[in-house]
């Protein structure tokens, strides 16, 4: 009688423990679906961009470099930056009153739209020799500048006096990144030429100059 009543006890303790394991997998939320850009939408907002990211070569008034190309530059990465600039963590007027107004939508529309222009242009090999200090970016950013993590961008054919220009504003702090901020700020000027050179010369980004809409237009109207 005993052994009986410890057995129904059992059973009804694993039966319980069962029900609430399955409610709790049942109560679970579901997870949040990721949000998706369109390419179509994001040539239209992104018009204003290309009056200057879709000019090859244009310039910045003051400072003055080349403002950096964004063709098969990781989507991601083009959605921090833009946050960057809304958020103030990057100083730039011009790219602040632009963002000010983007939703996340907006931004990632954009980015969307740029990345549909085309794939990165590697080349089958590296060229030159890569400075000594290339060696802490590479983790980062890739060999060559190619980076295969989508929250670090591809260096490779940018701009150099793009990127010394963003190596000295890591650098004095005035772009807030605690991780580029760490790194830059005991780089010395040749240093920093170094590195924008290296990874300047490498085939990767380019500059996006097509007509609004580009091809993600074109693709939706076929």
């Amino acid at each position: 009688m005993q052994k009986t009543r410890l057995a129904v006890l059992l059973s009804l303790t694993l039966a319980g423990s069962s029900l609430v394991g399955s409610l709790a997998w049942a109560q679970e939320p579901a997870a949040a679906p990721v949000p998706k850009g369109d390419a179509a939408r994001g040539a239209v907002l992104s018009d204003t961009c290309m009056g200057c990211h879709g000019i090859a070569s244009y310039r910045n008034a003051y400072p003055s470099f080349r403002v950096p190309k964004l063709g098969g530059q990781h989507p991601e990465y083009i959605v921090i930056a833009l946050q960057g600039y809304k958020n103030l963590t990057r100083p730039h007027k011009t790219m602040h009153a632009q963002a000010i107004s983007l939703s996340d939508q907006d931004m990632l529309d954009i980015a969307t739209f740029f990345a549909s222009e085309g794939d990165l242009q590697k080349a089958a090999s590296l060229k030159g020799t890569p400075p000594e200090k290339a060696g802490t970016c590479v983790a980062c950013h890739g060999e060559g500048g190619i980076s295969v993590a989508a929250n670090w961008p591809s260096l490779a054919g940018q701009h150099k006096d793009y990127l010394e220009h963003a190596l000295n504003e890591y650098k004095g702090g005035l772009r807030k990144d605690p991780i580029m901020g760490s790194q830059a700020i005991n780089l010395k000027p040749e240093e920093m030429r170094e590195l924008a050179a290296y990874f300047s010369s490498q085939s990767g980004l380019f500059s996006v100059h097509y007509a609004i809409g580009g091809r993600a237009t074109a693709a939706a109207g076929k």
